[in-house]
């Protein structure tokens, strides 16, 4: 194949609707984002934003440090208000929900998390059954099942009985995963749940929620900076620059070299990955790339 020719890649599985290549998804969505302007003390990070998660769809936002990723991420979640625009979840403003039917629906990984002191893995990990949890449903076995398979699904089984604070930090995120696992929520976010992780969790954990995805059928989003990560593993792709969404799709359609360049600055070349046939950037040799700048 020449650098010329463009790879044809073959179609990842994604919710029946499909999206329009060269916009906003425009099939079934639980979680939207409509018209909002996101902002911290008084910086605007993205303003008239809107976006769409796909139902059934394992969704991953990219783009660049400080693009407006996480800060989309953290509107989602009901963790950032909009100064304008709404969030809505199967209709309803997500701002006037109960938190309990909530965090029911909706789970969020957090991109950092703070433990109390002195608790157990098992502990934290039992904090995501709290929202099934009320005065006529307590602790059961059921409970005890899921907070089992959930520690088990991510490795942390075997450190079931260590303070949290006392785990180096890959060990701290799986088990966060676990924590957000256990609270069995259809839709889960996820902001860069690969951070602290070598790179054989990082498949792991990646493997993990493409399961979670194909075969329990929940929606993920997820924020990853490992663009061919993202490429391999989202059937839906957000690329997002300087708070706006350049493009969506499916990896296949969106993951272009010129794609590349225009949002994250880097000339590159884009094949085909040999194991998974989803799209691979190879970024230019320094000569070439220092090339392309000067032209």
């Amino acid at each position: 194949m020449t650098e010329q020719q463009t790879p044809e890649y073959p179609r990842q599985p994604h919710a029946p609707d499909s999206p329009r290549p060269d916009g906003a998804w425009e099939g079934a969505s639980r979680l939207t984002g409509k018209g909002l302007t996101l902002a911290y003390d008084r910086r605007t990070v993205s303003e008239g934003l809107s976006v769409a998660v796909p139902d059934n769809s394992f969704t991953v936002v990219v783009g660049p440090n400080a693009c407006g990723k996480s800060t989309l991420l953290r509107a989602l979640s009901r963790m950032l208000r909009p100064a304008a625009g709404s969030v809505l979840l199967d209709g309803a403003d997500i701002g006037a929900m109960p938190a309990k039917k909530l965090a029911r629906i909706l789970g969020l990984l957090p991109q950092s998390s703070v433990a109390p002191d002195g608790i157990t893995v098992a502990d934290l990990v039992a904090r995501g059954r709290y929202p099934h949890q009320s005065l006529l449903r307590q602790w059961s076995r059921e409970d005890e099942r899921v907070v089992r398979q959930s520690m088990e699904a991510t490795g942390v089984d075997d450190l079931e009985s260590r303070f949290v604070d006392e785990l180096s930090g890959g060990q701290r995120q799986r088990v966060w995963i676990a924590m957000a696992l256990a609270q069995q929520t259809p839709l889960l976010l996820l902001d860069e749940p690969t951070t602290y992780l070598d790179i054989a969790h990082q498949i792991e954990v990646l493997d993990l929620c493409a399961r979670l995805h194909e075969e329990e059928g929940r929606t993920l989003v997820a924020v990853l900076h490992d663009l061919n990560h993202a490429a391999r593993y989202a059937t839906h792709l957000i690329a997002m620059r300087e708070g706006e969404v350049v493009a969506e799709g499916a990896p296949g359609e969106v993951v272009t070299a010129g794609l590349v360049e225009e949002v994250f600055g880097m000339p590159c070349r884009v094949i085909e990955d040999p194991e998974s046939g989803t799209p691979l950037v190879v970024p230019a040799a320094r000569s070439r790339a220092r090339a392309a700048r000067s032209t």
